[in-house]
């Protein structure tokens, strides 16, 4: 099981990558940024933005956001402008890091139940469990995009969770 010092110490990590990545993509084109590069949802921009609205979802569970239109498949299009959809990340990322400095323990050791869009029924897991999950699909596609920014020629820098500035 998990802490609360791990959800803040992720949400930080969650931030300060967003913010290497958004910052290494902000220098391309939004044609490079929408070029399709092969990944599961193909661009950059279409991964982030899919990703962003991972997140919301995840936190209108956890923490009663508001949950965004659409599922999975429209996802990649939800946030269509650039820089909207930096605005969006930044403000997300600093009401994550806000909420996760107030988590109550018994919250992290209790189950949550829920609607999965994906399954097509209600699931009840671990909250911590969830969390874990919630924190592992954001590497894994920002891992998805580091490629992509690096395959367009761009140098994000390092993205170890050790290496990350107190």
């Amino acid at each position: 099981m998990i802490d609360a010092a791990y959800v803040r110490r992720m949400a930080l990590y969650n931030r300060w990558q967003n913010e290497n990545l958004y910052g290494v993509a902000d220098r391309l084109s939004d044609a490079e940024r929408r070029l399709d590069r092969g990944a599961f949802f193909g661009s950059i921009h279409a991964t982030l933005s899919h990703l962003l609205w991972g997140d919301r979802t995840w936190m209108s569970r956890f923490a009663g956001w508001p949950k965004p239109d659409g599922g999975i498949r429209e996802s990649v299009s939800l946030y269509t402008d650039w820089d909207g959809l930096k605005q969006q990340r930044a403000a997300s990322d600093a009401e994550l890091i806000a909420w996760s400095n107030d988590l109550d323990p018994r919250w992290l050791a209790g189950d949550l139940t829920w609607f999965s869009g994906a399954f097509q029924r209600e699931v009840t897991k671990p909250v911590w469990q969830l969390l874990v999950h919630f924190f592992n699909h954001q590497t894994h596609h920002r891992g998805q995009v580091h490629a992509m920014l690096t395959q367009a020629g761009g140098k994000p820098h390092d993205t170890d969770l050790f290496a990350m500035p107190e």
